[in-house]
């Protein structure tokens, strides 16, 4: 409560202050329906892993410019869900679900601050697709789905000049929303297993020449000590230290990244992991629809029994347990870390078309293969195999005027033997209306 009152103090001051402003407000609404089967064991006869729901995501959102460099910005977010059916896993029994009001954002932005090269956000903010692809850094509110993904911050840009730049990122995410006010609070958890986050973050932003960017980053993080699928685990203080690169050279383009993870939690057992992607683009801009090409492999270390022995070698996603690339298999962890998005010990060889069918309407078609490095013991789950199976994707996408567009997406799951053997396809489904104003 002490930090709410601060927080809501520091906001009067400064409109207070900046009373002379210029004040512009927005509207968002998302409506989706989302029918999954089998997505979290593969077994059709588990009826209790069904589901078919609706989503309706609204924001409303004001902005106060004070000046050219002195801004605020503000947005209240609610996504009730409505499920057809109080059998499925995510209904937990219940037709409505997650009506709360919440502070999407909260943040002041300072431009040039005491007049050096410097910008500041601080507050709640969102870091969608600003430090790289959201390999690591994406989502700070992973267990709410793509309700919320704000992260609780202060962030410190130094410019050298206007190509190259470093942030300066301290965030503390807590599992239940603690430092702003809740309308209809429904006790939410945010971050599961139930955990405090925090870290701090180096991110470098460079252009080397023309077609050559890369990014270094530093990020230490630590997770609270907590209960994770019956088992205690100790507070982890772990570090990751990576690259991103990008090189350009068109009609190609070619990015990559690559990371190493060192740490240790509070029991003296050992943490580390390694993981990186490499993806190769053609764009054929003057073939009929504009198709792209994108093929590439990723790789994120394992550990089959990360509860055993005294290191876990496993990948940690760090802030990136969303779905990165799928919306079925996202899903897939449940059974193996008991955590939505938590990606590890996989290996995903990938490849993706784009293109045009109008100016307005864009059709995407992607196949992947996927495989473990690591086997769990064999069990009701897990067989003896590393190959988790074949995934097709397809979205469709249109885009009715400025303010209005819509898609539909399509995933197909086939689990391999790295499950047992009387596993079923699984399937995903969603559409999607939305509208900016």
């Amino acid at each position: 409560m002490r930090k709410v009152k601060l927080l809501l103090v520091f906001l009067s001051f400064s409109i207070t202050v900046f009373a002379d402003g210029v004040f512009d407000y927005g509207f968002y609404l998302r409506l989706r329906q989302e029918c999954v089967e089998n997505v979290f064991d593969f077994n059709k006869a588990n009826i209790m892993r069904d589901d078919n729901y609706f989503r309706l995501k609204a924001s409303v959102w004001g902005k106060w410019n004070f000046s050219d460099d002195v801004n605020m910005f503000v947005k209240l977010t609610t996504e009730p869900k409505y499920y057809l059916s109080t059998t499925g896993q995510m209904s937990g029994g219940k037709e409505l679900k997650d009506q709360e009001i919440f502070f999407d954002n909260l943040y002041l932005d300072v431009k040039n601050a005491f007049g050096m090269p410097v910008d500041l956000r601080l507050g709640r903010q969102d870091f969608l697709m600003t430090h790289g692809e959201g390999f690591l850094i994406m989502d700070g509110t992973p267990s709410d789905g793509g309700r919320s993904l704000y992260f609780n911050a202060a962030k410190a840009t130094l410019r050298f000049d206007e190509k190259n730049s470093l942030d300066i990122i301290y965030t503390q995410n807590t599992y239940q929303d603690e430092y702003l006010p809740l309308i209809n609070d429904q006790d939410r958890n945010i971050i599961y297993p139930k955990m405090d986050e925090r870290a701090v973050i180096l991110y470098g932003k460079f252009k080397v020449d023309d077609n050559l960017s890369v990014e270094p980053y530093y990020i230490h993080k630590t997770e609270d000590a907590h209960t994770r699928a019956g088992n205690y685990i100790e507070k982890l203080k772990l570090n990751t230290v990576g690259n991103r690169a990008v090189y350009n050279f068109a009609p190609w383009s070619l990015r990559g990244e690559l990371a190493y993870q060192f740490g240790e939690y509070d029991d003296n057992r050992d943490r580390s992991g390694l993981g990186g992607y490499i993806f190769l683009k053609r764009a054929f801009t003057e073939a009929k629809l504009s198709p792209t090409l994108d093929i590439g492999y990723a790789y994120l270390s394992g550990d089959g029994n990360p509860y055993a022995g005294d290191k876990d070698k496993g990948w940690n996603p760090l802030f990136s347990k969303w779905p990165w690339l799928s919306e079925l298999y996202v899903f897939h962890s449940v059974i193996e870390r008991n955590e939505v998005g938590y990606w590890t010990n996989l290996q995903i060889w990938r490849a993706k078309t784009d293109m045009k069918i109008t100016d307005k309407t864009g059709f995407c078609l992607a196949y992947n293969y996927l495989r473990a490095n690591d086997n769990p013991a064999p069990a009701v789950f897990f067989g003896t195999g590393k190959e988790r199976g074949h995934l097709g994707q397809v979205q469709l996408f249109h885009k009715f005027n400025k303010n209005i567009d819509g898609l539909m997406l399509l995933e197909y799951f086939k689990p391999g033997n790295f499950y047992a053997s009387d596993r079923d396809n699984a399937l995903f489904f969603r559409w999607q209306l939305q509208m900016n104003f």
